[in-house]
């Protein structure tokens, strides 16, 4: 459930009034102990565990599972193996050549002739692999670290520990967030404090409700007075409970949000060059291209975690036509992406992460398509005190295993939380009688790729 509205209604307020004091009343009573929200402003910025070479992360998810095998990982074997049998399944050569590209002489794809002129700002991780071959499972898993039970995403975990810059916004964004495979869990906050929960904006309808229609600024500023006053009331007869603190929190952010979000969503305040950098105004690259800029733009005004998410990978078939669609529609926007924060000043802090839940097998399926493959596959990372230029991990000749540096989603999700200056080990919280954490008793840091 959304906690930060941005229009408070007479409807909302009879909602809250009449039947939401009474739910959070009895959640907060009998749901066991709620952790440490003893703290009244649970956003406020906290130091990190030690020095952070990131302040912020932008989480390109790419959902359906990218064939790495077309686009990160130059596999020479399998394109001489196209055809050949493997477990009793016919090989599929890669569809796509690969050229060096950058000082650093790195392998990609010609589908990302625009993110190819960053090789050396890259970390290809060609040793990835996660539990499950299975979307829901998987997509949890990348978001939450964990594939079977309702925890934390990564973007709440991190707000958690670090709270946020701007006051006047949330911690943690999501822009085009999946309405399916796990929906609102991969951004939720699950047992902790409502408040850390994502932020959802979507494109073409970000500015929708941010005003009130209703109420003067003066008139909505004593409605909200009038609702929080009983919130504070029902919270000192019940005492500490994170859900109705999570909404007196929800409400004031949502009401300084209406005066914040306009000017940072405002993409018409962009010069035409960075509308067309971006391919804002291109209906091949606008959608993607928009989210670009707009987490370009909350990364600016001091949010934390931002995510943006591309549909549209899980190629079973018509892999040749469907996945260079995909690259049209995102390499042009990433390598933006990555160029404005360079001119800004911004990437050497901005931690840019690139992936999906999983990837594709060297094994053919539908003469043009590739299988679910959860054993190897790759992702990358720039900026944010990653090394550039480099190649970490490694899959078998074929493309099919992790083999080399192997890096299982925990490891990710380690490496994540220490490039914030948090250790994954200590960013704990208390529910349910035991410490938990994103990393689960897993993860390790990848070092190597550490500047």
């Amino acid at each position: 459930m959304n906690k930060f509205p941005l229009r408070l209604s007479r409807r909302d307020v009879l909602s809250t009034t009449s039947c939401g004091f009474g739910y959070l009343a009895l959640k907060g009573l009998l749901g066991g102990e709620a952790g440490a929200a003893g703290f009244r402003n649970p956003l406020s910025e906290r130091p990190s565990h030690f020095p952070a070479r990131a302040k912020r992360v932008i989480f390109m998810f790419m959902q359906g599972g990218p064939s790495h095998l077309e686009t990160f990982d130059h596999k020479p074997e399998l394109i001489n193996s196209g055809g050949k049998k493997k477990d009793g399944k016919g090989l599929l050569a890669p569809r796509y050549s690969f050229q060096p590209t950058g000082k650093s002489g790195l392998m990609i794809s010609e589908i990302y002739p625009h993110l190819a002129k960053h090789a050396d700002d890259l970390c290809l991780l060609n040793g990835m692999h996660t539990t499950s071959p299975a979307h829901p499972q998987a997509t949890i898993a990348l978001h939450t670290g964990s594939q079977n039970f309702v925890r934390p995403s990564v973007g709440a975990w991190i707000t958690y520990g670090l709270g946020t810059v701007n006051q006047d916004l949330p911690g943690f964004v999501t822009i085009n967030p999946l309405g399916r495979l796990g929906g609102a869990q991969n951004y939720g906050p699950a047992f902790l404090p409502a408040s850390y929960q994502g932020t959802k904006l979507t494109v073409g309808n970000s500015m929708a409700n941010i005003s009130n229609s209703v109420f003067s600024d003066k008139e909505q500023r004593r409605q909200i007075d009038l609702v929080q006053s009983m919130n504070r009331g029902m919270l000192e007869r019940v005492g500490v409970n994170s859900q109705i603190e999570g909404v007196i929190q929800s409400y004031e952010l949502a009401y300084r949000m209406q005066s914040a979000v306009p000017g940072v969503m405002d993409l018409k305040k962009e010069p035409a060059k960075v509308r067309e950098l971006y391919g804002v105004d291109n209906k091949v690259t606008s959608n993607f291209g928009t989210q670009c800029l707009m987490a370009r733009r909350l990364a600016e005004a001091g949010v934390r975690f931002i995510q943006v998410t591309h549909n549209g990978w899980d190629q079973h078939n018509g892999l040749s036509t469907k996945l260079k669609n995909n690259a049209l529609a995102t390499d042009q926007p990433i390598a933006a992406l990555i160029t404005d924060l360079k001119e800004r000043g911004m990437l050497e802090d901005t931690l840019l992460v690139w992936g999906g839940e999983f990837g594709r097998s060297p094994e053919g399926q539908n003469q043009d398509g590739r299988r679910h493959n959860n054993r190897g596959y790759s992702m990358w990372m720039a900026g944010g005190g990653i090394k550039g230029g480099i190649r970490y991990g490694a899959t078998d000749p074929l493309g099919g295993t992790a083999v080399e540096d192997k890096m299982h989603t925990h490891d990710l999700h380690a490496t994540i939380l220490h490039l914030m200056g948090l250790d994954h080990t200590k960013l704990t919280y208390r529910y349910a009688g035991r410490d938990f954490r994103l990393t689960d008793v897993y993860g390790e840091v990848a070092q190597k790729i550490i500047s």
